[in-house]
């Protein structure tokens, strides 16, 4: 979700930098069209790094935990003659959730 907000902001960004720069007179009358683009290559740099972040999912969220397998019982019941059947069980493998 934030990789592609990132890239529309990033888009959005260099957009309006290239506008602003094409709407300025040629003339460097008091450095404010640098600033711009300074601003933006600055800006575009953090955006980038923010997007691009490894191991982001640890930092203050949830990560799952290695495999677990148990040995689960079949439900048992009383059939129509009285006697008490027990289906067989199987194994079930999940991986638990850690949140920090």
């Amino acid at each position: 979700m934030f990789r592609k907000l990132g890239h529309v902001l990033v888009a959005l960004a260099l957009a309006v930098a290239i506008g602003t720069a094409a709407a300025q007179p040629v003339e460097a009358r008091g450095g404010r069209t640098a600033a711009i683009i300074g601003g933006t290559i600055i800006g575009l740099g953090v955006l980038g790094a923010l997007s691009h972040a490894r191991d982001r999912d640890y930092y203050g969220g949830c990560y799952k935990g290695p495999l677990r397998c148990e040995r689960v019982r079949g439900p048992c019941y009383y059939d129509k003659y009285g006697d008490y059947v027990c289906r067989r069980g199987h194994e079930r493998c999940y991986r638990p959730t850690y949140c920090d």
